[in-house]
């Protein structure tokens, strides 16, 4: 095997590393509430909440800026710098003293997920040559969106240990993958280009952060609360002030054109609606577990485990079947999947105990759906775009991502309040069902999608491939 291949591969697995420890680290948390309210006796549920959402906050608001950065100062730069931050901070969450000391590494936690996120994908198509794009497609999206699945039973695992698990297991592998990855990984040939707009970078991250802070706590806070209008109305101007700006700079964090492009557009309208489904899938299934068939939080977790199997089964050869038949095709069959199996969960579960009749059906065609979606999904928001931009659309995407499990997550909150009953539970089901399904009618809606040249070929000026993308 030549040198070339072997340190081909290894570029691989690094970028790989990145991807899942993010995505596992947004839900893993969940399921260790339990033992850390024991090491934190004096605190809430309220209060052990903002573990969750200062990841989230953080992670959200600088996905997009981060994509911008990673395309201007070279993706390699940032994804090793957001993998050291995220790998040094999880060993602070580990020894966290108390609460506080914990939100805050969580919050600077997701500052370094956002940095490895969007210039992941980037580095992974420049890895691969441009037939065999499919393949990287599926895997980087196989390998998040399996992370985001397999975080309640692989942290229920861990949480029967202790808590600081859930943060330690990130040590080994994010300190491996930084040795390796310094080594390795190749500069991208299409960075450069004028500095971004700063004002505009500040104002979005404010924004899309006050947003995320209402859906995470507003049902804490009352969705009436001055809390949650206040960010509410602070957010959306901040979005409309951040929209207005880009029409006017010459380097604006938001491109217009890149807005224009449909399958972007289109892409991300799919990615969030379907991560509803997906942030109503992880809330209510363990749940229901543990609160009707009164299985132990352990034996969920691995219940669950089926779905995010069958994901992983199906989401690289969903990526080559993307480049062959269409992402637009692809992905309808894979929301039709992902809705077949919340539709499953709504009619076949009762009050009486039956894994294999009853939840392991719902799980293996819903993680079938899951697995064919996701590669679709990122070559909507990604593949017709310019290889300069490929950073930025996916922080957009990612952050339609983010935004989407956290209102899944909050609507679930307020279905399943208080003690809920079956009728509560089937319609978390048939929410999950909903957003899968319009998720893949709004990619198939996109027809297909027409890829630009892969990373790393050069090009013309940024600007006129912008311009030649939108009005594709």
């Amino acid at each position: 095997m030549s040198s070339d291949r072997v340190r081909r591969g290894m570029s691989i697995a690094v970028v790989l590393v990145g991807v899942f420890i993010s995505a596992v680290d947004m839900l893993i948390v969940n399921i260790a509430f339990p033992s850390m309210q024991e090491s934190f006796s004096s605190a809430s549920l309220t209060d052990l909440s903002w573990v969750m959402s200062a990841y989230a906050i953080t992670f959200a608001a600088l996905l997009l800026p981060s994509g911008r950065w990673a395309d201007r100062s070279g993706r390699k730069r940032v994804f090793l710098l957001g993998l050291g931050l995220f790998t040094a901070v999880s060993a602070a969450c580990a020894a966290a003293p108390n609460l506080e000391v914990l939100v805050i590494a969580r919050a600077l936690q997701g500052v370094g997920a956002a940095l490895m996120a969007p210039s992941s994908l980037g580095l992974l198509l420049g890895l691969f040559p441009p037939a065999r794009r499919g393949i990287a497609i599926g895997l980087w999206t196989a390998v998040g969106g399996v992370g985001s699945a397999a975080a309640l039973p692989l942290g229920g695992l861990l949480a029967e240990i202790d808590w600081r698990w859930v943060f330690v297991v990130n040590l080994p592998l994010g300190a491996a993958a930084l040795l390796i990855g310094g080594w390795t990984l190749r500069r991208s040939a299409t960075e450069g280009g004028p500095v971004p707009d700063l004002l505009g970078i500040a104002v979005l991250a404010a924004s899309v952060a006050a947003i995320v802070a209402t859906i995470s706590q507003g049902q804490v806070w009352g969705w009436g609360s001055a809390q949650v209008i206040g960010l509410s109305v602070a957010g959306a101007i901040g979005l409309v002030c951040t929209v207005r700006r880009g029409l006017r700079h010459p380097a604006p964090v938001i491109e217009p054109a890149i807005l224009r492009i449909k399958p972007v557009a289109l892409g991300n309208v799919a990615t969030g609606c379907f991560f509803v489904g997906v942030g109503a899938m992880a809330m209510s299934t363990i749940l229901f577990l543990t609160q009707v068939w009164r299985h132990s939080t352990l034996r969920g977790a691995l219940e669950i485990a089926p779905g995010p199997v069958s994901a992983t089964v199906f989401a690289v050869p969903s990526g080559i079947l993307a480049v062959r038949y269409g992402a637009h095709l692809v992905g309808l069959v894979g929301g039709v999947f992902f809705a077949a199996g919340g539709l499953w969960w709504t009619f076949a579960l009762d009050a009486t105990p039956d894994f294999t009749g009853h939840f392991l059906p719902g799980a293996i065609i819903g993680g079938i759906g899951f697995g064919l979606i996701l590669p679709p999904l990122a070559a909507a928001a990604t593949l017709s775009l310019p290889p300069e931009r490929v950073a930025t659309g996916t922080g957009m995407s990612s952050m339609s991502r983010q935004i989407g499990m956290a209102i899944g997550v909050a609507v679930i909150a307020s279905v399943l309040d208080g003690v809920p009953d079956l009728d509560d539970f089937r319609t978390a089901f048939l929410i999950m069902a909903g957003a899968g399904l319009v998720s893949g009618l709004a990619l198939f809606a996109i027809g297909p999608v027409r890829p630009s040249a892969p990373p790393g070929t050069g090009g013309d000026n940024q600007s006129e491939h912008v311009t030649q993308a939108a009005t594709r």
